[in-house]
């Protein structure tokens, strides 16, 4: 079997409203997909992670310059072509673009491998752990309105995701300390007080800051506070670690086995969140897992995009080892956003119905059993959204 094609399709739609994080409001959809064909028909799907102008510049590396490198190998060499892009791109990307368009392929040469031993990512890998892992949804999103009445929001809203079945919300914050610790008092409010809310700043603040909106989730039990400071910043990280009670966790700005041994070396973070379309793909994010649970932390990944994304992190969580172990042991969630996005939830032949299942099985997901990643695209719907670029 030889690969003949590799095929980026990126993917745009105008969203309903405005939406925003920490570093900026965006009103457009985006996805980024990763089509690897064979010259025995095998196709296999996979994603890259990056929005908008990144994601088409993405598709410059995948079809420009990772292409050329792998026309005429084995999909199913797969680690030996994760190491040959990376060798060849070392001098121009360790990180980064370079690395999310890889994981794109990586990812659909993984989906290849399972289609042709006509088997599941999960058994692949060693097998499945769970049959299906709680979900947690996130909502929230910043908007361009008085902090007064985008508390009222959130909380009508927090509560409408723990009546949709979830297992547990998370929440933005950037508007600053202050403000930003009224929206977590309001989100905390709408959940009432045993059920779990998480909150992400998108690495908005100073450790300063961070100490003030940290101590603030201290009292009002959040569960995990993601990425409070810059990702470079990881003396920050090992100062929070210490002197907070709220978990701090991170990661999905780290890319590879090499930055992820330092963030992991360093202690920084309670709750590991590593983003396998941007790390170096499955061959990379397996790689980074072992590395997480030989320091004993435990991982919660990071999950933004289309279905692809979504069912290779199905794939992915059923394998993870339990860490430590046990007869009730430490559980993984599922990342869901709530907010509009068809092509997580329109673009399967046979949709995932997340929140379907959220609602019917107490807050929880079933994991794909089909062969590969286990789903199938809609070619009608690729190129009805597809964009040229």
């Amino acid at each position: 079997m030889k690969i003949t094609r590799i095929i980026s399709h990126v993917l745009s739609y105008d969203m309903p409203e405005v939406l925003g994080y920490s570093q900026q409001y965006y009103a457009k959809r985006s996805a980024h997909l990763v089509e690897v064909q064979t010259d025995e028909g095998v196709t296999g799907w996979g994603e890259c992670f990056g929005p908008g102008n990144v994601a088409i510049a993405n598709k410059g590396i995948v079809e420009k310059v990772i292409q050329p490198m792998v026309l005429g190998m084995d999909p199913m060499d797969r680690d030996v072509i994760w190491h040959k892009v990376y060798n060849l791109l070392r001098d121009h990307g360790q990180k980064g673009m370079p690395m999310q368009a890889l994981s794109g392929v990586d990812i659909a040469l993984w989906d290849i491998a399972g289609k042709v031993a006509n088997l599941p990512l999960h058994k692949l890998i060693g097998g499945a752990h769970r049959d299906d892992v709680p979900c947690y949804g996130y909502g929230m999103m910043l908007r361009d309105e008085p902090v007064a009445e985008l508390a009222a929001r959130f909380e009508d809203e927090a509560a409408a995701i723990k009546d949709m079945g979830f297992a547990a919300t998370k929440m933005k914050v950037g508007f600053g300390p202050k403000p930003d610790v009224k929206l977590c008092q309001a989100v905390r409010r709408g959940v009432g007080d045993e059920f779990r809310f998480m909150v992400d700043a998108n690495h908005c603040y100073t450790t300063s800051d961070a100490f003030y909106v940290g101590r603030a989730l201290d009292e009002l039990d959040a569960y995990w506070f993601e990425e409070p400071i810059a990702p470079e910043d990881l003396d920050g990280y090992r100062e929070l670690r210490a002197g907070l009670r709220v978990n701090i966790s991170g990661g999905e700005a780290e890319f590879n086995r090499w930055g992820w041994r330092n963030i992991l070396e360093n202690r920084g973070l309670d709750i590991a969140q590593p983003e396998v379309c941007a790390l170096g793909g499955i061959s990379e994010y397996l790689r980074v897992l072992a590395l997480c649970h030989a320091h004993f932390t435990p991982v919660i990944n990071h999950v933004w995009g289309s279905a692809i994304a979504v069912a290779t992190n199905l794939q992915l969580l059923a394998a993870m080892p339990p860490l430590p172990g046990g007869m009730h042991p430490w559980e993984p969630m599922l990342e869901f956003d709530t907010t509009d996005n068809k092509f997580r939830d329109e673009l399967l032949a046979e949709p995932l119905d997340i929140q379907g299942q959220v609602k019917a099985n107490k807050g929880r997901v079933r994991i794909p059993t089909g062969p590969g990643i286990g789903v199938t695209p809609d070619m009608d719907f690729i190129k009805y959204y597809e964009i040229d670029a």
